[in-house]
């Protein structure tokens, strides 16, 4: 079996841009994969141009071979462009070879360790700003059945807060925990804000709340200072998307970071690098919470490892998005009682609809996370769609 095309899909879905990769064969089958790169979208399919002249006439069968040699002769190795390419192509080529075989990707992965994972839902809080509308959108999430939440209470705040917004912050998580009670987990989300103090002064503050963790309380340039917070913090500490690389992550544990890993599919290195992550961190007793707020493709992907992964906790899910995000795959997400089933079709379960993926070209997206709109995740009088089946 040989390579015989790549083709790139470049998605405008309002927040993001999707970043889909499609592996074409001389065996008729075909593989998906998806390498969502925020805001370097074009860096990106540069990348993946790059590597095309590698990967023609290849088998894709030979997927460890094939990263590997990839990443050794990229000379500059670790950076999220170069990782995130790989990780697409890792992702399709995992996907041709299961379904050689005619069997779920799992199965190929060591095979199922649960039949269904639990979930955390992100993007449930549309359009909420104060910590009433973000109670009232807790509350109605809450009813779904949905049973842990994850948001970003902390507006423009950068490396510190002044004392207002620290109160209006806090007042969110206390509003949000108010309306969901006992039974529904919080998790807070730091977007790699703050400087070390402001980080454990936060970590404090969360406590009386119960969070199941505070994610990603530092920027993601020191090690140190994360390990720090966590060395100081009294809830648990989640941490790890921009880390590209088994040795960054083995650096990670080392300095003994987090108690909650979230490598990325779609960047650390495929499915290949999250299982070797998975296993790295088993022994030292170190959940995977993998990173998940990007495409179908990536969600399949982390929904298989999550299938196979003893040391997999719980899912990132986004419970709404732009109401075309249906028709760019044909995605089967079930939602059933907090978790999500793992899906049972051949490779990763979804193909891409080329045509409708056409329909929606990329347009330029800016980080919102600093400037206080994180909360505008969908277009202006867009309803958008609950697609994981409520």
């Amino acid at each position: 079996m040989k390579i015989t095309d790549i083709k790139t899909f470049n998605v405008f879905t309002f927040r993001t841009n999707f970043v889909f990769v499609k592996l074409e064969t001389d065996a008729g089958i075909s593989g998906v994969g998806e390498g969502t790169l925020e805001y370097k979208e074009h860096a990106l399919l540069g990348a993946v141009e790059d590597i095309k002249r590698v990967l023609l006439g290849q088998d894709p069968r030979e997927v460890e071979r094939i990263c590997h040699e990839l990443y050794r002769d990229s000379y500059w190795r670790v950076g999220p462009v170069l990782m995130s390419a790989i990780s697409a192509v890792n992702m399709a080529m995992w996907d041709i070879k299961a379904k050689a075989c005619h069997v779920p990707l799992y199965e190929l992965l060591g095979g199922r360790v649960r039949d269904s994972v639990r979930m955390y839902a992100n993007l449930w809080f549309a359009g909420a700003k104060t910590p009433e509308e973000f109670a009232a959108a807790a509350k109605k999430a809450a009813a779904m059945g949905i049973t842990a939440l994850k948001w970003d209470p902390f507006g423009k705040a950068y490396l510190h807060m002044d004392n207002r917004e620290f109160s209006q912050a806090i007042a969110t998580v206390e509003a949000v925990r108010d309306a969901v009670g006992s039974g529904v987990d919080l998790l807070i989300e730091g977007h790699g804000r703050f400087d070390v103090s402001t980080g454990i002064r936060v970590a404090n503050a969360l406590r009386p709340f119960d969070p199941m963790f505070f994610e990603e309380p530092t920027p993601p340039d020191s090690l140190d200072a994360l390990a720090e917070v966590h060395r100081r913090s009294p809830v648990p500490i989640a941490a790890g998307e921009r880390i590209y690389s088994t040795s960054q992550f083995q650096e990670f544990l080392d300095k003994g970071c987090a108690d909650f890993a979230q490598p990325d599919v779609s960047h650390c290195g495929g499915i290949s690098a999250v299982k070797k992550m998975a296993a790295m961190a088993e022994p030292r007793y170190v959940a995977l919470a993998p990173h998940n707020p990007s495409g179908p493709v990536a969600n399949a992907a982390t929904l298989h490892l999550a299938a196979s992964t003893p040391g997999f906790r719980i899912l990132e899910i986004c419970l709404t998005d732009v109401s075309w995000r249906g028709e760019l795959t044909d995605e089967r997400v079930v939602f059933q009682q907090g978790d999500i089933l793992i899906p049972q079709g051949e490779g990763l379960g979804l193909e891409l609809n080329e045509e409708n993926c056409a329909k929606y070209p990329f347009q330029p997206v800016d980080l919102r996370h600093y400037k206080g709109t994180l909360t505008d995740v969908r277009p202006a009088g867009q309803s958008g769609t609950y697609f994981i089946g409520l």
